[in-house]
């Protein structure tokens, strides 16, 4: 079956429902493929019990839809695609495998728009001896909650908000927790945050940066003796830089201070059954170890012709704020590393880019509203 459509979006995330929002609203037909079984599939699978946003509502809300009123301020949390390439008549070839008919479709657009995100796969490290774990490992993107893991030795490998919120998860279940803090990192609470994204419509990142720094000096004191160091840089400046977001503490802070959570370097190998050796050249034997190392793009596994937008590493060549859109009606959502708002940016500029492009050409008269798989 071929069927030709203005717009495909890959990826039925916050990024692609967004697009796809956007584009309703201009009458402009498009479809949104999503390789899992239901829409949002990383917000509503593969993230752990406790998750909340870490940023006001108000940063948060994607495109027309506001969060309703009585919405907590953090709000909590409650493969199809085989090829797509560009043909020579300069549209985009997308052949998709149905997985509930065990079938193929292939679309034919005008536009691709490119919604899988930086969070195409989950990233787990290299380390010398990992195969040969005779534990439990898994990525933190398979992380529920520690129920199971009562009385045993648990290592969370990174001191993102991911992994520091897992490790104080853990422990709050009983598991003999430890953290492996390799990087520099700022930490700060949920409330300095948000009184920073309000700051930072009106002041300089690096006053704001100076204002954040402080409140968390008198929140937390010298946190080096712990393992933590800050880095040199003001918080909101890695953010724009990096992207890299400070590390928001939920309570994790005050275990590491009371020795409820154990802190190492990074890790240096696995050498035998379940013995980790670390850079400081401690061991330690762990039961389980979970990866919260962050995510890469998976966009090379299926876009062949990516060098219209993309690196070899996945991720737009353009830097933010003109990483959205690519050559030959390519376009990308999601890769900024700015979060639910950046999406929200990225949505409305691609929305108005093809409605721009579609300005002097014909399109079909009929829109059908699209048609989302809940579970």
């Amino acid at each position: 079956m071929m069927e030709e459509v203005v717009v495909v979006i890959v990826g039925g995330g916050p990024a692609g429902l967004a697009t796809a929002a956007c584009l309703n609203r201009l009458f402009i037909p498009n479809i949104v493929l999503e390789r899992d079984d239901c829409h949002a599939p990383l917000w509503r699978k593969r993230t752990y019990d406790r998750l909340n946003l870490h940023l006001g509502k108000e940063f948060c809300a994607l495109p027309h839809m506001p969060f309703p009123d009585g919405t907590p301020t953090f709000v909590p949390r409650v493969c199809f695609m085989q090829s797509a390439s560009l043909e020579n008549d300069g549209r985009w070839r997308i052949l998709v495998k149905d997985t509930t008919c065990d079938g193929s479709e292939v679309y034919v657009a005008t536009f691709l728009v490119v919604a899988t995100g930086e969070n195409g796969e989950g990233f787990i490290p290299k380390i010398i001896g990992l195969d040969n774990f005779q534990g439990e490992y898994m990525h933190s993107n398979r992380y529920l909650n520690g129920r199971e893991w009562y009385g045993k030795n648990v290592l969370v490998v990174g001191c993102g908000n991911s992994g520091m919120e897992i490790a104080y998860d853990l422990s709050n279940w009983g598991a003999n927790t430890s953290i492996v803090i390799r990087n520099e990192v700022h930490v700060v609470t949920r409330e300095m945050v948000l009184v920073a994204m309000h700051l930072l419509k009106f002041l300089q990142v690096e006053l704001v940066d100076e204002l954040v720094v402080f409140l968390s000096r008198m929140k937390y004191g010298n946190l080096s003796k712990y393992g933590l160091s800050r880095p040199k840089e003001g918080p909101f400046s890695l953010k724009v830089k990096t992207g890299r977001s400070p590390t928001i503490d939920v309570g994790c802070i005050d275990k590491i201070k009371k020795g409820e959570i154990k802190v190492f370097p990074a890790v240096y190998s696995i050498k035998e059954d379940k013995m980790i050796q670390f850079e400081d050249g401690r061991e330690e034997c762990f039961d389980v170890i979970i990866f919260a190392t962050g995510y890469k793009s998976n966009v090379l596994n299926w876009l062949k012709d990516y060098k219209h937008m993309f690196n070899e590493d996945g991720m737009p060549k353009k830097s933010n704020p003109n990483h959205w859109k690519g050559e030959n009606g390519i376009y990308c959502a999601g890769f900024s590393s700015q979060g639910l708002m950046g999406i929200s940016y990225d949505a409305k500029h691609i929305s108005d880019d093809i409605s721009l492009a579609l300005s002097s050409k014909e399109i079909p008269s009929t829109f059908a509203p699209l048609n989302l798989v809940d579970d």
